[in-house]
């Protein structure tokens, strides 16, 4: 039996608007345009370790709006990296919910992106919280 190994998870969202989606991840949130092309409709951007993809619609996704009931969770150093990044985007995007601590330990808040999908973002409230 063949072992096989995942190497990581790269999402890929869709977006009718390549370029506005583009300027929403490396305008608000810091990211950097890795490589992309107009041709095919595709970006993939990078912030830290993070990789995300964009991509237009296509004749194997079609052409229905992007839909999705989940959401991206990125996760942050520490609650006062949250603080921080929350006072780069306040008042630039749509928020979901402001900076909250949760009884589970996290520090967190939620956004939405150009196109609807939520991302949220986390950190340990107390240092060294898992």
């Amino acid at each position: 039996m063949t072992t096989m190994r995942f190497r990581g998870l790269t999402p890929m969202l869709r977006t009718p608007d390549l370029h506005g989606s583009i300027a929403f991840y490396v305008d608000r949130l810091g990211f950097t345009l890795h490589s992309h092309s107009e041709t095919d409709g595709w970006a993939s951007l990078r912030r830290d370790d993070i990789e995300l993809m964009l991509a237009t619609p296509n004749a194997h996704t079609g052409h229905a709006k992007p839909a999705f009931t989940g959401s991206l969770y990125f996760r942050l150093d520490d609650g006062p990296a949250i603080d921080a990044l929350w006072s780069s985007v306040q008042g630039k995007v749509h928020t979901c919910y402001p900076p909250e601590t949760f009884p589970y330990g996290m520090r967190e808040f939620g956004i939405y992106d150009d196109n609807g999908y939520l991302l949220q973002f986390g950190a340990p409230a107390v240092p060294g919280h898992p």
